[in-house]
């Protein structure tokens, strides 16, 4: 029996949230489902693909306790239709479906027995941290588009979360590019940590935090197989991901022949304008840095034989030598869309070895770019 009523708007926005988590294609067809329960004075919702699992709390007004599941996909479009306002749950009895009625609508819905649904890992014990939300929302910004999508290598699917001390290292690479960012935890870690955390999982964890204000804290279990991040009425399990991940520092060249700081908005516009050439071209954008007097320019080109070329110039202080490189020009978009300073520094030695880009004016993010060959 489970007797429970709550807003339309509510409900909503907590099927939403948990909806994320619901599995796509199912191995269990339970997971297909998003568990509903009702406990104290809170209506629990929660979802799990067996990667991830989302729960979420909304306020409701409990007459009888009680829990089922049901279709997650089904009740989240159904719910989304109905006026605002008041919506009432009822599960019969030893009854296998929930009765919803809201204003002038009413629902019934077959479920499955909760008792099968996979359990929810609760983890109390292990490594607990915290840190600001909106820092790190910035660092999975900057850091989980790296990460290789295609699971040939799955620690390449991951970023490296490394806790050491007050700090916080999270690094991603593909195999053609690196991204590293540093933050700064609001505790001290005693004993350094590290693991690998799936990027899908923090692409859904920066969905979750949008509009938090309050720390994120996170819990990783002692045998570093999962990770618990809470916020504020939502909680969510993520697998950790085993393996080691590359030994990352001896990517990043640690010295350059040419370096050009170049004003951000200017850069992104040019690469923007050379990868629509460099579509036909498979990608290639090339980037020629050229000093003058102190200052200098990057001309900025793609050509594509059957299409035609284009090229785009950007004012930069240069330092150092004339240097002509190529990249993807979809790696370049990507890095220098997330940047979020005015000014990026571009750093290169040779036309075969790596380019770094870098934010000026902090010093706790660095990008590498694997070059593409070319005839110039």
């Amino acid at each position: 029996m489970m007797k429970v009523s709550c807003s339309q708007e509510d409900l909503n926005r907590g099927l939403a949230v948990v909806g994320r988590a619901v599995a796509t294609r199912a191995v269990l067809p339970i997971t297909n489902n998003v568990l509903i329960a009702a406990e104290g004075s809170q209506l629990k919702l929660a979802a799990t693909n067996l990667e991830v699992a989302i729960t979420c709390w909304i306020g409701a007004t409990i007459e009888e306790e009680g829990t089922i599941t049901i279709p997650a996909r089904l009740v989240t479009d159904f719910v989304n239709s109905l006026p605002s306002g008041r919506i009432d749950m009822t599960v019969a009895p030893r009854g296998q479906s929930v009765e919803l009625t809201c204003a002038r609508y009413e629902a019934h819905i077959s479920g499955l027995d909760a008792a099968d649904f996979p359990p929810i890992p609760k983890i109390d014990e292990g490594v607990t941290i915290k840190v600001k939300s909106e820092e790190l929302r910035t660092a999975i910004n900057q850091v989980a588009f790296a990460a290789a999508s295609e699971e040939s290598r799955p620690v390449l699917t991951g970023v490296q979360a490394d806790f050491d001390g007050d700090t916080l290292t999270l690094a991603a690479a593909d195999g053609f590019r690196l991204a590293v960012r540093k933050l700064t935890l609001d505790n001290v870690v005693e004993e350094k940590v590290t693991v690998i955390i799936p990027a899908r999982s923090l692409a859904e964890l920066n969905r979750l935090i949008t509009d938090q204000e309050e720390p994120v804290e996170l819990t990783i279990n002692p045998k570093k197989s999962q990770v618990i991040f809470r916020l504020r009425n939502v909680e969510m399990v993520s697998q950790l991901i085993q393996g080691t991940f590359p030994n990352y520092d001896q990517l990043i060249p640690q010295s350059y022949t040419t370096k050009a700081v170049v004003n951000l908005a200017d850069f992104l516009r040019a690469t923007r304008s050379a990868s629509i050439f460099a579509r036909d071209g498979s990608g290639i954008v090339r980037l020629q840095v050229m000093p003058k007097d102190g200052k200098g320019k990057i001309a900025i080109s793609a050509r594509a034989e059957e299409v035609g070329d284009n090229v785009g110039e950007v004012d930069a202080t240069v330092e150092g030598e004339e240097t002509k490189i190529a990249f993807n020009g979809k790696y370049l978009v990507d890095v220098l869309g997330v940047l979020g300073e005015d000014e990026v520094a571009f750093e290169a030695t040779t036309s075969s070895s790596p380019g770094v880009l870098r934010p000026v004016g902090k010093d706790n993010y660095v990008h590498v770019v694997m070059p593409m060959f070319v005839q110039w």
